[in-house]
């Protein structure tokens, strides 16, 4: 999580230099943001995350050189490692589930509105799942099975994980699977944010989900988020 304080942090790696520079450009005009650079490929995007410290890097799926799923990785790999969001269109589902599954904290697709660019960035720093409405219910379909539905008997690996959660914080979890922010799960708790963070966070950690996204997933897949 970023420091409230603090301007969000943004890198942008996307090949089409209008891209860019439209994307640049909405972003330096929102209140606490801050575009510290940007890169036309995968391998400048993780060349550049290293010597500026992005808080959120946008990353785009199709790109030359080194493309957006194999710079996933390296930039998770980063200490400290910024959230990724993908740029996608709609046709690009299939590279959408690759990037959930390395570890990308959500997608955004590239005609979206500015003030879901912005809104994207602003839940991203602060932890939360980006996925935009328009793919969300496929891929999230997509994820899990065929039909999309839970397993009447969930995996042994996965009930493992959920057996070690504590019940708040399993909880939260099922939240999670529903799509709930932080903000909706405090007010459905009655708690405060930094408390939902603190359990989110030691979620990802006990489950060993590198995101909200797969540990939303995982919410699914063991029949908590119905």
């Amino acid at each position: 999580m970023t420091d409230p304080a603090q301007p969000i942090r943004v890198l942008l790696a996307d090949d089409e230099t209008m891209i860019r520079a439209g994307v640049s450009l909405i972003l330096r005009h929102a209140d606490g943001i801050d575009v510290v650079a940007d890169a036309a490929d995968g391998r400048q995007a993780v060349e550049a995350a290293a010597v500026h410290r992005p808080d959120v890097v946008l990353l785009d799926i199709r790109m030359p050189v080194c493309d957006g799923l194999a710079a996933i990785g390296p930039l998770l790999a980063l200490d400290p490692a910024p959230r990724v969001v993908m740029l996608t269109t709609f046709g690009d589902e299939d590279n959408v589930l690759r990037a959930l599954r390395a570890g990308a904290a959500g997608f955004l697709l590239k005609d979206e509105g500015p003030q879901e660019l912005i809104s994207a960035v602003r839940a991203a720093a602060a932890g939360d799942a980006v996925l935009s409405p328009g793919v969300t219910g496929t891929v999230v379909t997509r994820m899990l099975r065929g039909d999309g539905t839970a397993s009447e008997v969930p995996d042994p690996e996965d009930r493992r994980r959920i057996d070690s959660l504590t019940a708040r914080e399993r909880e939260v979890l099922a939240m999670l699977g529903r799509g709930l922010s932080n903000h909706d799960i405090a007010e459905r708790l009655g708690i405060g944010i930094g408390t939902v963070k603190t359990h989110v966070g030691a979620i990802l950690e006990k489950s060993g989900c590198a995101s909200r996204v797969q540990a939303a997933l995982l919410a699914h897949r063991a029949g908590l988020a119905t």
